[in-house]
């Protein structure tokens, strides 16, 4: 039995500021991985995405600018975007252990499961701590369905060696909608499943109809409120059949509607860990129903975005928690989240929906950006923010924006509702001119 302080289950971004914390602090720290040493993000999600994407906005921006000063569209070459890929994801996993071990925080490798004295077993190894924290995050959810068993995920689409000329997904949130516009940026035909009509339900619905236009204009099959209910091989292409009756060939179906926790190895019910269906039961202080057991990221059910930098957020809140008595409940700053693609979409803070129901407190502008300068100089094609206003303090605290620059403004105005500045205090900050950053006195 090798005994530690605190034992980390799971070797992602919220994980691992964890361990670093805790070992800081001088705690005996171990971390257990399964899969890939650095988890899902840098590995299988938002940091090989991003990379695949940034050819995706470049050939946007190019786009826009046809007969406005340049000529010719570049097109992806998928093999060299991959390979650009794969020179940074294939060092993650080896980095990031040799980075624990030359800390001096032990490692294991290996599915961890919880006995019934409160132990943990990883392979050969039988670990105890004093506490625990899980941090094993979510995988993809592929759903109950005739030939389920053809369906592949975002794991595959971000490690392809070819893409397929036709693509179908199953599912319009963050994951179906940032496959589907790398897919047809690179050239794929693309068809779009969405169960209900209301995709992207976190998001404003005004933009995300707009956007649901972008897409079906840049050439993305969109179809909302149908479902695939049937997969099966056609040769060397699947059929596709849906809800209302519609049936095609593509080349590959991937299942993009939703992620699951990933805790059924663990057998959290030994130890008291009240999970559901959306992971981890926690209180204000990440604590799980077991006090000694805590659990952090995105195998937590929480109402939080399950994004990389919350999961971080709370790995740094736990290596305070856990080395100081009568720590205060975790609170949460504005979440920024942002779906990317060719058009991106972003919100923060309080949403227009919130403020609208709230609206003797706040006040929602619309604005229409499209013919702003910072837009109309490169072209944006839909521009569009809902600033919401605090009809007291007169302050920006919550905002959802539509366009091609939408992941740079939402982070400007992170700044301006995390430092509680009001439209006078903008004023009074000079920004440099013209830029997006400039526009913000304008908001309010």
């Amino acid at each position: 039995m090798q005994e530690f302080d605190i034992v980390v289950i799971g070797g992602g971004p919220g994980g691992l500021a964890a361990a670093y914390g805790l070992h800081a602090k001088g705690m005996n720290v171990a971390v257990v991985e399964k899969d890939l040493w650095g988890g899902t993000c840098p590995n299988r999600g938002c940091d090989p995405k991003k990379i695949l994407m940034a050819a995706v906005e470049t050939q946007a921006h190019s786009e826009a600018l046809q007969g406005h000063g340049l000529s010719g569209v570049p097109q992806i070459d998928w093999t060299a975007l991959m390979a650009a890929k794969r020179a940074y994801t294939e060092k993650i996993p080896s980095g990031t252990h040799s980075g624990l071990k030359s800390a001096g925080i032990a490692t294991f490798h290996g599915t961890a499961s919880f006995n019934a004295d409160g132990t943990l077993t990883v392979g050969d190894d039988q670990l105890n701590a004093a506490n625990w924290i899980v941090a094993t995050g979510q995988e993809p959810r592929i759903p109950a369905i005739k030939g389920s068993e053809w369906l592949n995920t975002s794991n595959e689409f971000l490690d392809l060696d070819s893409l397929p000329a036709d693509i179908t997904l199953m599912g319009a949130g963050f994951v179906g909608v940032e496959i589907a516009a790398i897919a047809n940026a690179a050239g794929s035909h693309v068809h779009l499943i969405h169960h209900s009509d209301r995709p992207l339900r976190a998001f404003d619905a005004d933009l995300v109809h707009d956007l649901m236009d972008r897409l079906a204009a840049d050439g993305i099959d969109v179809q909302l409120d149908t479902d695939i209910t049937a997969v099966s091989p056609a040769d060397d292409q699947y059929q596709v059949t849906t809800a209302t009756g519609e049936s095609w060939t593509t080349g590959m179906v991937l299942a993009t509607a939703g992620r699951r926790p990933v805790i059924d190895d663990l057998h959290l019910d030994r130890i008291d860990v009240v999970t559901t269906a959306h992971g981890i039961t926690v209180n204000g202080q990440l604590q799980t129903t077991n006090p000694h057991v805590f659990a952090l990221g995105d195998v937590v059910d929480r109402p939080q975005p399950k994004l990389t930098p919350v999961a971080g957020f709370e790995g740094r809140y736990l290596a305070e928690t856990l080395t100081t008595c009568d720590s205060p409940a975790i609170v949460y700053p504005a979440i920024p989240s942002v779906v990317y693609g060719k058009t991106q979409l972003a919100q923060l803070g309080v949403s227009p929906e919130m403020a609208t129901i709230q609206a003797d407190r706040y006040q929602v502008k619309d604005l229409d950006l499209t013919h702003w300068y910072s837009y109309q100089r490169i072209q944006d094609p839909h521009a569009r923010i809902k600033v919401v206003v605090d009809r007291t303090s007169q302050n920006i605290v919550g905002a959802a924006i539509l366009s091609t620059e939408a992941e740079q403004v939402i982070n400007y105005l992170d700044f301006v509702i995390q430092n509680h500045m009001s439209s006078a205090d903008i004023s009074q900050t000079i920004m440099a001119y013209p830029t997006l950053a400039s526009d913000l006195g304008y908001f309010n």
